[in-house]
C-alpha cells in the first residue's frame, strides 16, 4: 500500500484555501449538534471545544429535556422526532433564530431528512454534513448495503436478507449452524439493537453464573420460542460470524474522495459502546474501508464497523453515515474529525498535519456525571 498520508494529502489539495484567508474564518461559528444526549456527544463538544484559533457556540437539540449534555452546550432545545412530520422546519426555524452555520447529526434516522432538504438549509447560508441521499439508502440498509459492495466486487461476509419467521430459521442453517455460529440484526437499526449470535458452542451455564449480563447470545430455541407467535418481522439480515479482530473505522471522505480513515481496534465492548480501544495502522482495514465509502460516494463524517473472518481478512458489519460514538478517540490521537467536518462544509483548509495520527493512542472510558439544582441549571464542583 502508498503510504497513507501522501494519499490524504492528494486529496486536501482540492479543497484548501490559503492560510490568510483560512485564518480570517477562524472567528466563530455557530453548530447545531442534533441528538445531543446521544453516546457520541460528549465527545464531539470536547473536540470543537479543544480547537485551536476557533471559536464554536455550541447549540444542542433532544427530543429528551433531561439529557446530561445540556450542561456542555452553550444553548439547549428540546426538539421534534426525526419521524415528526415538523421536524425540517422546527430545525429550520432553530436555526435562523441562533444563526447557525453548520449543523452536524448525530442521530442515523435524522440523516435522509436532512439529506432531501440540503439545499433549503444551504439556502439560508447554513451547511448540513450529510451525505447525498441515494447514497444513504444503500449504506444504512444492510441489505442493500451487501448487495451493492457485492456488485462492485467487495467481499462482504455471507449473508441472507429475511422477512418471516420461515425463512429466518431456513437462512439460521443454510449458513452452517449449528456447526458454526451465525449472527442476526435488522437491516435498518442503530447501535446494536436487534443483534443476536447464535453458537451452539456458546456454554449456557457459564454464560449465566460467570458472566456480566449480555443480551446478544442467544439459542435458535429461545429465539423461536420469542417469535412462535409471530410470521412477519422486521427485515433482518442473516450472516456469518467474524470470530476475530472488530475495528470502528472513523473516516472523513470529500463526497467519496477519503481525507483520512483511521482505524480503532475495539478491545472492550460494553452495551455496543467501546470502553477499551486502540488507535492502530491496519493498511488493510484502511484499503477496505475507504474503497467502500469511495464505491458509495459518502461525504463527511463516516464510520465504518468491520470484523475479520476466519482467514483474518477485513469484512464489513455496518455503516454509520455518520459521527461515531468514539470518535474523541481520534481526537486525542491527534486529528479532530468534528473539527474537520466543519471546515470541510464551510471550505475551509484542511492541512495535512491536521491529518497526522499518532498510532498507538489508548482510549479507556470511565463513568462521569453532571449535576443540576430544582431549576434545571447546572451545578458546578
Amino acid at each position: 500500500m502508498k503510504n497513507s498520508i501522501s494519499c490524504w494529502e492528494k486529496n486536501l489539495i482540492g479543497i484548501s484555501r490559503s492560510q490568510g484567508e483560512e485564518f480570517n474564518m477562524h472567528l466563530s461559528t455557530t453548530v447545531l449538534l442534533t441528538g445531543v444526549g446521544s453516546p457520541s456527544a460528549p465527545g464531539v463538544i470536547k473536540s470543537l471545544r479543544s480547537a485551536r484559533n476557533h471559536h464554536f457556540k455550541i447549540v444542542g437539540m433532544d427530543i429528551d429535556p433531561d439529557v446530561a449534555t445540556k450542561a456542555m452546550v452553550d444553548k439547549f432545545f428540546v426538539g421534534p422526532e426525526a419521524t415528526s412530520s415538523h421536524f425540517i422546519e422546527e430545525c429550520l426555524t432553530l436555526c435562523r433564530a441562533e444563526k447557525v452555520d453548520v449543523i452536524l447529526p448525530l442521530v442515523s434516522m435524522e440523516l435522509p431528512r436532512f439529506s432531501k432538504n440540503k439545499q433549503r438549509f444551504k439556502g439560508m447560508g447554513i451547511e448540513v454534513s450529510v451525505s447525498e441521499h441515494s447514497s444513504l439508502i444503500k449504506a444504512m440498509n444492510k441489505g442493500k448495503l451487501f448487495q451493492a459492495l457485492k456488485d462492485k466486487k467487495i467481499s462482504v461476509p455471507q449473508s441472507i436478507t429475511v422477512h418471516t419467521v420461515d425463512q429466518l430459521r431456513k437462512a439460521i442453517y443454510d449458513l452452517g449452524y449449528p456447526n458454526r455460529p451465525v449472527c442476526m440484526k435488522p437491516t435498518v437499526s442503530d447501535g446494536s439493537r436487534g443483534f443476536r449470535i447464535l453458537d451452539s458452542q456458546k456454554n449456557r451455564l457459564e454464560h449465566l453464573f460467570y458472566e456480566k449480563p449480555d443480551s446478544s447470545y442467544i439459542s435458535v430455541q429461545e429465539l423461536l420460542d420469542m417469535l412462535k407467535d409471530a410470521y412477519d418481522i422486521p427485515e433482518t439480515i442473516v450472516m456469518e460470524y467474524l470470530p476475530h479482530e472488530e475495528y470502528s473505522v472513523d473516516i472523513l471522505a470529500n463526497q467519496g474522495e477519503v481525507i483520512i480513515a483511521i482505524p480503532r481496534l475495539r478491545e472492550k465492548i460494553t452495551d455496543g459502546i467501546s470502553v477499551k480501544s486502540l488507535i492502530v495502522k491496519e493498511d488493510d482495514v484502511i484499503e477496505y474501508t475507504s474503497r467502500i465509502v469511495k464505491e458509495l460516494g459518502l461525504h463527511g463524517n463516516i464510520g465504518v464497523q468491520v470484523r475479520r473472518d476466519q482467514n483474518h481478512q477485513p469484512k464489513i458489519l455496518e455503516i454509520n453515515p455518520r459521527i461515531q460514538g468514539t470518535i474523541v478517540h481520534c481526537t486525542a490521537a491527534g486529528v479532530n474529525l468534528p473539527y474537520l467536518a466543519i471546515k470541510l462544509a464551510k471550505n475551509m483548509a484542511i492541512n495535512p498535519e491536521e491529518c497526522t495520527v499518532q498510532w498507538g493512542t489508548r482510549m479507556r472510558r470511565y463513568w462521569d456525571e453532571v449535576y443540576f439544582d430544582s431549576d434545571g441549571n447546572s451545578i458546578q464542583f
